[in-house]
C-alpha cells in the first residue's frame, strides 16, 4: 500500500521506513512528494505544531487520494512561553538562515539562568486518510538551551540544544544517535499501530 509523506526530505522517509521495518511491518510504499504530481503547497498558518500538520497532511490527501503523513516541529522555551514553537524556522523574521534564527535567541535568553532554560524539540505528526480519518501525534525531546553553538552535525536549533542526560548538543550527536531519541522518532512511532491498520 502506499502512503504519501509530505516531504522531499529523504531523511524523514528513511526515518519512517526504518521504524516500520523495525515494527515488523511490510508492504507499505512510502513516497516523498516529487513522486506524486504537484499540487498547491498549502499555506501553513495554523497557530500550533498540530494545525500545520493536519493543514500538510489533509492537503497531501485531497489532492492525491493516497494516506498521507505530514509534520510539523520546533523549539519550545519554557521561559518564552513555548515560543519560537510554530515560528521556529522564522524567528529572526524570515525564512531565514539557522545562525540568525539562532543568534537572535541566545540574544533573548542572555539573562535568563541555567536553571530556567528548559526547552523541548516537539514534532506532530498527522496521518489523514482521503475518506477523513485524522490522527494527531506529539513527541518532546526534553532538554535544557546552552549558552552558545556547539557542535557541526544536525541543522537548525540542533547546536544550541542539550539533550536530557546528555553532555553533548544534538549537533555533536551522530544522525543514529539523534533518531533513537528523536522527538520526531518519538512521534512517528506512535502512528506505528495506524499505519499496519491501514495496510492490512
Amino acid at each position: 500500500m502506499q502512503f504519501l509523506v509530505a516531504s522531499n526530505n529523504a531523511k524523514k522517509l528513511k526515518e519512517l521506513e526504518t521504524i516500520l521495518a523495525d515494527a515488523g511491518i511490510a508492504g507499505v510504499e512510502l513516497l516523498p512528494l516529487s513522486a506524486v504530481e504537484s499540487y498547491p503547497e498549502p499555506v501553513e498558518d495554523g497557530r500550533t505544531f498540530a494545525d500545520n500538520a493536519l493543514i500538510k497532511a489533509r492537503a497531501g490527501a485531497q489532492a492525491t487520494g493516497l494516506v498521507c503523513v505530514a509534520d510539523d516541529s520546533g523549539l519550545a522555551v519554557e521561559e518564552l512561553n513555548g515560543m519560537p514553537g510554530v515560528l521556529s524556522a522564522r524567528w529572526c523574521g524570515a525564512h531565514g538562515p539557522d545562525e540568525e534564527n539562532n543568534r537572535l535567541l541566545l540574544g533573548q535568553m542572555q539573562h535568563v539562568p541555567d536553571e530556567r532554560r528548559a526547552c523541548a524539540f516537539v514534532s506532530v505528526c498527522a496521518l489523514v486518510t482521503p475518506d477523513g480519518k485524522e490522527v494527531t501525534v506529539e513527541g518532546r525531546w526534553p532538554g535544557t538551551l546552552l549558552r552558545a553553538p556547539q557542535g557541526e552535525n544536525g541543522f537548525g536549533y540542533d547546536p544550541l540544544f542539550q539533550p536530557e542526560g546528555e553532555k553533548r548538543s544534538a549537533a555533536e550527536m551522530t544522525p543514529e544517535e539523534k533518531n533513537e531519541v528523536s522527538h520526531r522518532g518519538r512521534a512517528l512511532r506512535q502512528l506505528v499501530d495506524t499505519i499496519a491498520e491501514l495496510a492490512g
